[in-house]
């Protein structure tokens, strides 16, 4: 039998079968009730969905298709169980020496690192050791480079020495930026943080390392085919999984990348299996066979599939367009947009590469080279650009030039000229661009035809390797990510003058919402997946409103309100009628404040106004202050001192160009201006403060405001005209029996007038 070929065979046929019986079961549950949460949360490892709420108060709709897709995931993480835990096959050990025995020994330890973090994650999360991730990171990073560099001497016998300097020097310099970030996260040190995640190339790096291995594994007896395809498998799988972990968001592309998130069971049984085959014989020494180079063509054949990629590019160049695709189409828009500027960059750096025509020095490289594995990669990966070439451009759409476009601003704005439709150009399709690359493809086929006697395997590897490396300058690493961070930056709303980013999610804005609170005393790193499942199991003690299990986390139901009220029904019914209350007391606090200022009498001007403004309705201020700013040479008016000048007098102060007038904050303002074509009487009867101040209008427009609370006053200038004016300003305190208990009455008089010197009518009462 199988099992008993491998030295835990028994054991891993025993919890495999296990596992798949007890997902059949819950499957056929799920199939007889309808009732699939459960299932769910086990295959999907989803513990946000229902793991820590009581029963009714979460459900999740799973259809009967879905339900068969679970079932067969689950199926397929049985057999992944299998394969890591069934361990080598029966048998004496080969010779194989230390460092073959050290290097098995650190992939088992990653391995187990694997399983441990799967298994141990819902108690993690429910007993809130969130250190467990920083210590197992830190250690899985040590374990990393020593792997790095193991496989350098593992690999010396079988492996050209070129290939294996590269695999070292890109693994060292992967390994190292993840053990930093994980040290620098861990010691809260976020801008070293930022330069080690720059370094390891956001984890393109490791990916790009892991594939170096792969095209090694091919050349190394010791490593089956089985072993080599799997991990093959696993990276093709890791690069439909952007995020690598589940995702909440309500986009339509959840569901799909965390079933895909069940389904990435290859990584580990790649792992598991590498370390098995080391146990293999080691390779004869030998001198390799000499790459078999393809005769050479007809030259002006192989000189046009040098050319064709250059001829779009020449077009574009022409019209100042530097780009392949632009700011077009779903997949750059998705890079852009959805993965982050890191990964954004990289898609900038290979859409200017093929836009200026560089695809024609790889076919340059094939032509010369004219070995089997060089033309392989080119024409897949001719092909492979091809068709992003022409998704781009089947799923582009017209856009209007509104200075502004979604996402990571990669592309300058200068780029974007307006026609007569008032639409961007963009430069010529991308699928000019596609034409010319596929049939420089073909072009290649047709010339340098690969040998049907080549081994299959190696062929077909090769395919799989080159559509990897090609995907890395776009895909971000799901190894090394335990999913997507959303940045404090992002969170902090953006002032008027600052350029607009990407709108947030509901699930960010949720993260963003929480981390402020500061309910969940997370770092700052901590992916935003780790933070709503831990909001969901927060939603379980919040209903149940035990006083003892809330204080035993050292929180207030209070404090978990408003953070929880998008995600937990119970803790948003209590947000809802809390803001249904403000609202009305808000509406009785506005209503009582216009009866105030109504039952305020009217001013009734001695002389006729020229014009007169009674304000309808009560204005406020945000810090107590109403300003008129009027551009002069003078400098910054921030800071040319009237504020001081103003509060020596308490009430009005003025230089040319800036009028300021003081009030209370924290009370409305019932106010009234006028504008006289001469001065008017002096007028202090029912005024607790009477001062009159000289103001040099420089551009006709007195416009008194306050920028933060958004208040606004007509112009108190006459007609427009500038010079030099009076400005008369009467206050009131009174009492009132509303909400407000206080008012404050302003009018203010405005006439043309020379002189600076303020006058005080009547100083303020004693209080």
């Amino acid at each position: 039998m199988a099992m008993r070929r491998y030295r835990f065979g028994t054991i891993a046929t025993l919890i495999a079968l296990g596992y798949l019986v007890a997902v059949a079961a819950l499957g056929a549950f799920a199939l007889a009730t309808a009732q699939g949460d459960l299932l769910w949360t086990i295959v999907t490892r989803d513990y946000g969905s229902n793991w820590f709420f009581e029963p009714g108060e979460y459900t999740r709709t799973v259809s009967r298709g879905l339900m068969v897709v679970l079932i067969l995931i689950g199926a397929l993480q049985a057999w992944a169980l299998w394969q890591v835990l069934r361990g080598r096959a029966r048998g004496e050990l080969t010779p194989r020496g230390r460092t073959v025995g050290l290097l098995r020994l650190a992939l088992y330890f990653g391995v187990g690192y694997g399983l441990v973090s799967i298994a141990a994650a819902p108690l993690i999360y429910a007993w809130e050791i969130y250190w467990f991730w920083s210590v197992t990171g830190i250690a899985s990073g040590c374990v990393q480079v020593a792997v790095v560099w193991l496989f350098f001497l593992v690999l010396r016998d079988s492996v050209s020495r070129g290939l294996r300097l590269f695999s070292l020097g890109v693994g060292t310099v992967a390994a190292v930026s993840s053990l930093g970030g994980e040290l620098t996260d861990l010691l809260d040190l976020h801008f070293a943080e930022d330069i080690f995640t720059l370094a390891g190339g956001y984890g393109h790096l490791w990916m790009v390392w892991v594939v170096s291995i792969l095209i090694a594994q091919a050349k190394d007896p010791r490593w089956s085919a089985a072993t080599v395809w799997t991990g093959v498998i696993a990276q093709a799988v890791m690069l439909l999984q952007p995020s690598g972990m589940v995702s909440f968001s309500g986009n339509g592309y959840s569901d799909v990348f965390t079933l895909l998130g069940a389904a990435s069971v290859f990584g580990l049984v790649w792992d598991a299996r590498t370390a098995n085959d080391l146990a293999n014989p080691l390779p004869e020494p030998g001198a390799r066979q000499a790459p078999v180079r393809a005769a050479a063509r007809w030259w002006p054949l192989a000189a046009t599939a040098v050319a064709l990629p250059l001829v779009p590019a020449a077009v574009n160049l022409a019209d100042g367009r530097y780009y392949w695709i632009g700011p077009r189409g779903v997949i750059e828009h998705y890079v852009r947009v959805d993965w982050g500027s890191g990964n954004a960059l990289t898609w900038l750096a290979m859409d200017v590469f093929v836009g200026v025509g560089g695809p024609a020095l790889l076919i340059l490289a094939a032509v010369l080279r004219r070995t089997r594995r060089t033309l392989w990669f080119t024409t897949l990966t001719l092909v492979i650009a091809a068709a992003l070439g022409f998704v781009s451009a089947l799923t582009s759409v017209s856009q209007e030039f509104d200075g502004f476009y979604e996402g990571s601003q990669i592309y300058p704005e200068s780029l974007f000229a307006e026609n007569g439709d008032s639409e961007i150009f963009l430069g010529i399709s991308p699928a000019w661009y596609s034409a010319a690359l596929l049939a420089a493809a073909l072009l290649l086929w047709f010339l340098y035809p690969t040998p049907l006697a080549r081994r299959e395997r190696r062929r077909m590897l090769l395919v799989t390797q080159v559509a990897t490396l090609v995907a890395l300058a776009f895909v971000p690493a799901a190894d090394l990510a335990r999913g997507l961070v959303t940045p404090a930056r992002d969170c902090t709303p953006r002032e008027e003058w600052e350029e607009e980013g990407p709108e947030l999610t509901p699930d960010q804005r949720l993260v963003c919402s929480l981390r402020q609170s500061g309910v969940i005393g997370l770092p700052a790193t901590t992916p935003d997946a780790m933070i709503l499942t831990h909001a969901r199991w927060l939603c379980g003690v919040y209903t149940r409103n035990d006083p003892q299990e809330v204080a035993a986390h050292g929180l207030t139901r209070g404090a978990l309100t408003y953070p929880l009220a998008e995600v937990c029904p119970s803790a948003g019914a209590v947000a809802t009628a809390a803001a249904a209350e403000e609202d009305q007391e808000m509406e009785e606090w506005e209503a009582s404040a216009q009866r105030m200022c109504d039952s305020r009498p009217r001013h009734r001007p001695l002389i006729k106004a020229a014009k007169a403004v009674r304000m309808k309705e009560p204005q406020w201020t945000d810090y107590g202050v109403l300003e008129a700013f009027e551009p002069t040479d003078d400098g910054d008016p921030y800071e040319d001192g009237l504020l001081d000048k103003a509060q020596k007098d308490g009430l009005v102060a003025a230089i040319p160009g800036h009028l300021m007038v003081l009030t209370h904050s924290d009370y409305d303002i019932c106010v009234t201006l006028e504008t006289y074509a001469r001065r008017p009487p002096v007028e202090t009867k029912g005024w607790d403060h009477v001062v009159e101040v000289g103001y040099e209008s420089p551009a006709g427009e007195i416009e008194l405001m306050d920028g933060l609370s958004g208040t606004a006053l007509p112009d108190l200038s006459l007609g427009g005209r500038a010079g030099h004016y009076r400005i008369r300003v009467h206050y009131d305190w009174f009492t009132w029996k509303g909400p407000q208990e206080a008012g404050q009455r302003l009018l203010i008089m405005a006439f043309p007038g020379k002189g600076d010197k303020p006058v005080t009518y009547r100083k303020p009462p004693q209080r």
